[in-house]
């Protein structure tokens, strides 16, 4: 298996302020220095990078620039993150059109995988419709993906609809789309991160690695928190998942270097 990294830890994540008023333009970015971050990642010894869909719309009009930085960092584009409501019919469409740019971004820098995360929670409550909508969505997501020759995964995630173990089965029969598990989110839910992944072994497309700390709640770099991460690594091989693995920390209270650093000796001890 080869080691990346997610830029998401250098600045955390914000979304694009025009997106209240224009769907369409809604891009996840991370807050921060690409620069820094591709140049921090690749002396750590990562191979590859994930970068959110608004980082990679930033360098479209320059695109040799972020080539060059990477090509510098000895590391390629992995995958590329995206994400949106999926369960609004009237605004469906506009969101679609940020995923087709987010691929179309993602095969101009050479990556193979389109990570996605969503299913917004109404204030009302949500439906068993809401559930169908987004598989149905995500069927959508992955017939884009695959325009563009890219794998698709769902990352299921914190204050979406795709929580919890029995949130995510409800999703599971209802798409064809691939598995992207995140350790940390799927136990913060109450999950068993190494159980689900044994559960849905064949799905599983993309992986993402970070710890967590159950009291006081915070995300960490690997082997510094509560999760079993030895076991959890041997539920991605088990499934026979044999490629990509990578730490996407959301955010780090010191030098997000070391917190690369520290993550990359763990799996290099347990690999």
């Amino acid at each position: 298996m080869r080691l990346g990294y997610h830029t998401i830890t250098w600045g955390g994540v914000v979304g694009d302020a025009t997106g209240v008023t224009s769907v369409k333009d809604l891009f996840y970015r991370a807050n921060g220095s690409m620069e820094a971050a591709i140049a921090d990642i690749g002396s750590v010894g990562y191979e590859g990078i994930e970068m959110f869909d608004g980082n990679l719309a930033d360098h479209a009009d320059r695109p040799d620039e972020l080539r060059e930085m990477m090509e510098n960092a000895k590391l390629e584009l992995v995958s590329v993150y995206t994400g949106a409501n999926f369960i609004y019919s009237d605004i469906l469409p506009d969101e679609l059109h940020r995923v087709h740019r987010a691929a179309e971004l993602a095969k101009t820098f050479g990556a193979e995988r389109l990570v996605v995360g969503g299913g917004a929670r109404r204030a009302a409550g949500t439906t068993n419709d809401d559930y169908q909508r987004l598989g149905e969505a995500l069927d959508r997501v992955t017939d884009i993906a695959e325009s563009f020759g890219l794998e698709a995964s769902y990352h299921p995630h914190l204050s979406t609809i795709v929580e919890s173990p029995e949130e995510l089965q409800k999703l599971m029969g209802l798409t064809k789309i691939g598995f992207c598990p995140d350790t940390a989110h799927l136990a913060a839910a109450g999950g068993d991160p190494a159980a689900l992944i044994r559960q849905y072994s064949d799905r599983i497309r993309h992986v993402h690695l970070k710890d967590l700390r159950k009291e006081p709640f915070a995300f960490l770099p690997l082997g510094e928190g509560d999760l079993d991460m030895e076991d959890i690594i041997r539920a991605v091989k088990e499934s026979g998942y044999d490629s990509w693995l990578m730490v996407e920390l959301d955010s780090y209270d010191g030098d997000p270097r070391v917190a690369a650093e520290i993550s990359k000796k763990f799996l290099d001890n347990v690999l």
